[in-house]
């Protein structure tokens, strides 16, 4: 990387900046998280590889800057990782969450913690959400029964339906996704992943559904409704 930023290095790599990198480290890693769902170790790898340019490119920046160097970003990580396991690199017995947040609390000077912690607020809204309630679980805030929690979306739903003006209708939709979430979270499912996997689907669906409706000759902008849910309905049976 150090090559890539010199003088005759790459145009494109020298001109990257934290900023601009940004996009790049997200993108990353989304690509991991595909891989690790295709259960592709091969590709795993390859994307564990890509995440760590980034954590290299960065790093090499800040040296350049004088701001820190790389070896620091390795210590302090083993530091954070000593700190935190005080039940493993200590005298604490059995792990728990709260002493967790605790010590965070600790490090950043931050005596007025929460129990559920500090969260990141550019997180993905639904991999925020499932975060919350998974430290809310850890502390014993948490439903019992998954009976519970679909009652909840039921809910929701109702008085989503029951909503009278757009600032209703958008907090009662947001408690209802978060429900959502929750129930997820109870059928250990990834949100933010099965959502994806359906936008995904619907894509692959309609590009499909296209080149029928090409194929036979008609024009897609000239369909009406029921058109376009025949052509659909044909496009799910060949997915049987």
């Amino acid at each position: 990387m150090k090559t890539l930023r010199g003088p005759q290095g790459c145009d494109w790599d020298k001109e990257q900046t934290h900023q601009s990198l940004k996009p790049y480290i997200i993108e990353e890693a989304y690509e991991l998280v595909e891989a690790i769902d295709e259960e592709d170790k091969l590709m795993i790898k390859e994307e564990l590889g890509d995440v760590l340019l980034q954590v290299v490119f960065h790093s090499v920046i800040a040296e350049e800057k004088n701001d820190f160097y790389t070896i620091e970003v390795i210590d302090n990580l083993i530091q954070k990782l000593v700190r935190r396991h005080p039940h493993v690199f200590g005298d604490k017995r059995g792990y728990s969450y709260a002493r967790w947040e605790e010590i965070k609390a600790q490090e950043k000077g931050n005596k007025n913690y929460s129990r559920i912690g500090k969260f990141n607020k550019a997180l993905p809204a639904l991999s925020l959400a499932r975060r919350v309630q998974e430290n809310a679980a850890a502390v014993g805030f948490d439903w019992t029964e998954i009976k519970d929690v679909k009652d909840k979306v039921e809910e929701e739903l109702n008085e989503l339906n029951a909503a009278k003006n757009r600032k209703e209708v958008e907090e009662e939709f947001g408690d209802l996704l978060f429900a959502l979430v929750n129930l997820a979270r109870f059928l250990k499912v990834d949100p933010e992943v099965s959502l994806r996997k359906a936008t995904e689907k619907f894509i692959k669906r309609f590009n499909k559904m296209e080149k029928i409706i090409e194929n036979d000759k008609k024009e897609f902008e000239s369909l009406n409704l029921k058109e376009f849910d025949e052509y659909w309905e044909s496009v799910k049976r060949e997915e049987r």
